[in-house]
């Protein structure tokens, strides 16, 4: 498999990516994260041959990096043809993220992940969800503070947009303005089998799966995902104040991770998080919050930027050689 990134630096020539599924809300946002950049250049598939496999398979032997923005089935198909082609790999969809032969790109996810993702030629996109559930907890895994047989509950809210073009068009025909209350917030995944469950358990570093309780929200983009924990049923008795000093000694060099001070340092005004706070950027935000007996691990996050297309470029430009935060 040939290193696109290590041959377009030799050689002075301006790195190509390929979307296959350009059309998508993922891969609209990804182009338009790439458009107008110097440093490389998308090549377009004729529309009516965009489900054409040699035609793909022909493009793809002219590129150094595929993107596949596909269904779970579609993106398998389409990732043997990059195989075939001999190039480089993200896969967006979930189809990948628990293959052992296929590197998760979650480049702050644990020490050494930004390189296997830089020398990669198969990443998997972490899906949205499980970005914000494991940089919340996988430090606190890592320190020993949680076991990989903890009871871990997860509970988030999303914009609907994370579902794709089918509840994209569900909300739409529901307007705020007059909306049914049913329409408010709708919780799904209740029989407790959502597709994110298995990269959770995987990369958290979990022997159990955790429970995930997932909600979207009649507005568009913009996340909440929350780990609460109980204390005694730690590793050891652990203070908020500590949990806080560990993400913020874990991601304090991180450019596109904050850490919020206690108490939120203006995050929550009135005691109010907004899910919407960081739409369009790839950034994510962690809050530490709780008492004595009880932590809440919260990340807040844009399902459609450090959730989907942000994380693409990121692992796009580390794959590359190119400046982490190009496009970011």
């Amino acid at each position: 498999m040939r290193h696109g990134g290590e041959r377009d630096k030799s050689a002075g020539m301006t790195a190509r990516v390929f979307i296959d599924g350009q059309e998508g809300t993922t891969g609209l946002q990804i182009h338009d994260r790439l458009a107008g950049r110097a440093d490389l250049r998308v090549v377009e598939i004729d529309p009516a041959r965009r489900k054409d496999p040699e035609a793909r398979l022909s493009l793809m032997r002219e590129v150094d990096v595929a993107i596949l923005c596909l269904p779970d089935d579609a993106a398998v198909e389409s990732a043997a043809l990059a195989a075939q082609a001999g190039t480089r790999v993200i896969d967006a969809s979930t189809a990948h993220r628990v293959a052992e032969d296929w590197v998760y790109g979650l480049p702050e996810l644990a020490p050494g992940q930004r390189d296997a993702v830089r020398g990669a030629a198969r990443v998997a996109n972490p899906g949205c969800y499980p970005t914000g559930m494991l940089l919340a907890l996988r430090p606190l895994v890592d320190a020993g503070l949680v076991g990989p047989g903890h009871p871990v509950t997860v509970h988030a809210l999303s914009g609907y947009s994370g579902g794709g073009k089918k509840m994209i068009q569900a909300f739409a025909a529901h307007p705020a303005e007059g909306q049914s209350p049913d329409w408010t917030i709708r919780s799904y995944a209740l029989g407790l089998a959502h597709k994110h469950v298995p990269e959770m358990r995987v990369h958290g570093g979990l022997e159990r799966s955790p429970i995930f309780c997932p909600a979207v929200g009649s507005y568009y983009q913009g996340m909440l995902v929350h780990v609460p924990l109980h204390v005694r049923d730690l590793a050891r008795r652990t203070a908020v104040a500590e949990i806080h000093a560990l993400l913020s000694d874990r991601y304090g060099a991180e450019p596109f991770i904050t850490v919020l001070p206690p108490g939120g340092g203006g995050a929550a005004p009135d005691g109010f998080l907004s899910p919407t706070a960081l739409n369009g950027t790839n950034r994510l935000e962690l809050l530490v919050s709780g008492n004595d007996e009880q932590v809440l691990l919260t990340a807040r996050l844009d399902n459609l930027g450090k959730g989907a297309s942000g994380a693409a470029v990121q692992n796009l430009n580390l794959m590359l050689d190119l400046p982490e935060a190009s496009g970011l």
